[in-house]
């Protein structure tokens, strides 16, 4: 395919999908760092059996190596071989007839599976590979909606299990709990946790061992964010306020919030309201994010160690975060990775090699990828890329670690810090603008004398914005370009001096 044609197909898909405005400029860019990207982290299909459908919605590892996925269909599959280096896999169906499987862990005596209307342990008790027996291990919320979605956590070290819950039809909460954190215990007790959920993507822990879900784009919610989730906290939609009565153990039902504001001041002034951690720039950085993975592979998938691992289900892309604690509240980055994913991802997660193992489908809302449902997984290939590795926050500015040497040219000079920012209005309506949009001149730099890190300072860092990064003059020590230029930090805290 020519250069003409591949800007051409790229400006279709990308007007067919609402997008926005396009340009053959903005396109080939895209299309160039998707073939960089290849040099570095190639995907690999993992075939399936024929007239199989599995749109994969969960993951986990079991203990002999193999992968167990769980179905948007009800499906769970074992799958044996999804490491090998041209995979031709077998697929073993475990258990089948369950509803839109969010939520996948082997517990040691099953399978906790998390679907729409409840939370299942799935088991095979005479050791034939076929699941037997079905035992509801919670059923404490209420399902009356398809759009009724049921996310699962891992267990955390008391082994409890977090389950993240949908409104219903993305805009109302019509049954029990509906927009509710719930956590269940050991023995099955099920209490309401957090509460302000619209659309949630996944919830997990991440390398801190914090407790997170991911949130769409929707009412109160003007892009998707990573939001960090505390005991009877409030997390930005007050639909699910009507089941704090038959929740005691939430405290007081929050303040109604005022639409129009900003979440910086509202969080004042509506003692729960929990900020968004990190946001993800609508578009630049996805439309409708999914569950997330961390890498701990010990080096196997490159340079992130500990990092946060997400999909998005309209852009067919995973995107990268990482996390930290300022005064008491979370807040961090997001970072572009890999495009070209083939269909809608739901969910991520790490194979017993360290390869990312990707899987989706295309059912019900537009997706860039052409398949209508796949697995993938994507490998590093052992070359090491230039990338933004990691930004962290400080009193006056940023300091960002990179996987090379910045040569020390292009890394001392501060107009290849490119630096912006812009807020939300926080509000009931669907979505919302980047509003109060400013350049933050970089005032200072300092490189590292290895080249590895730079700490930027810049004027009055303001809590609430979003801190756009353009790194696109940088260069390595051997003259490579920034493999992606681009991240973006949320502040909520600014550390002190």
């Amino acid at each position: 395919m020519n250069k003409y044609w591949q800007h051409l197909a790229f400006a279709l898909l990308a007007v067919s999908l609402n997008f926005g405005t396009v340009c053959a400029e903005d396109v080939g860019d895209r299309w160039g760092t998707q073939q960089r990207e290849r040099e570095y982290y190639p995907i690999v299909n993992i075939p399936m059996p024929k007239d199989s459908v599995i749109e994969a919605g969960a993951f986990t590892m079991l203990p002999n190596g193999k992968m167990a996925v769980g179905t948007r269909r009800g499906d769970i599959y074992i799958i044996s071989g999804i490491d090998a280096e041209k995979p031709n896999p077998s697929y073993e169906l475990f258990a089948s007839g369950l509803d839109e499987i969010f939520g996948l862990i082997w517990d040691g005596n099953g399978f906790r599976v998390t679907q729409s209307c409840e939370l299942t342990r799935v088991s095979d008790t005479n050791n034939d590979g076929k699941a037997d027996r079905f035992e509801t291990l919670s059923d404490g919320w209420g399902y009356a909606n398809y759009h009724e979605y049921a996310f699962g956590s891992e267990l955390d070290p008391n082994g409890n299990q977090f389950i993240a819950l949908g409104l219903s039809a993305s805009y109302y909460s019509r049954a029990l709990h509906r927009g509710m954190i719930m956590k269940v215990s050991p023995d099955g007790k099920t209490t309401a946790y957090a509460s302000g959920l619209r659309s949630p993507g996944g919830i997990g822990f991440d390398e801190h061992g914090a407790l997170f879900y991911i949130e769409s784009q929707g009412p109160w919610n003007c892009s998707c964010s990573l939001k960090a989730v505390s005991p009877q906290s409030f997390h930005g939609h007050p639909a699910s306020f009507e089941w704090y009565k038959y929740a005691p153990e939430l405290g007081p039902v929050p303040k109604q919030p005022n639409s129009g504001t900003r979440i910086a001041s509202e969080s004042k002034r509506v003692e729960q309201l929990v900020p968004y951690a990190v946001v993800f720039p609508y578009i630049r950085m996805g439309r409708s994010i999914t569950d997330f993975a961390v890498n701990n592979t010990q080096g196997k998938f490159g340079p992130f160690e500990g990092q946060m691992f997400m999909g998005d289900y309209t852009l067919s892309v995973v995107m990268r975060a990482t996390t930290e604690e300022v005064n008491g509240v979370w807040q961090g980055a997001c970072y572009p990775f890999r495009e070209g994913l083939s269909t809608g991802i739901l969910d991520v997660a790490f194979t017993p090699e360290g390869n990312l193992l990707c899987g989706g489908t295309n059912r019900g809302w537009p997706v860039r990828g052409i398949k209508p449902f796949a697995l993938e997984r994507i490998e590093w290939s052992g070359e090491m890329p230039f990338e933004i590795n990691r930004i962290t926050i400080e009193p006056n500015g940023f300091k960002l670690t990179f996987t090379k040497a910045v040569d020390q040219l292009s890394g001392q000079k501060a107009e290849n810090y490119a630096l912006s920012a812009f807020t939300h209005p926080y509000h009931a309506g669907y979505g919302g603008p980047e509003i109060e949009q400013q350049g933050c001149p970089v005032e200072s730099v300092t490189l590292a004398e290895d080249g590895f890190s730079a700490i930027i300072q810049t004027g009055e860092l303001k809590k609430g914005f979003v801190y756009e990064f353009d790194l696109a003059g940088l260069r390595s020590r051997d003259k490579e370009e920034l493999l992606h230029k681009d991240a973006y930090y949320t502040v909520n805290e600014i550390p002190s001096r």
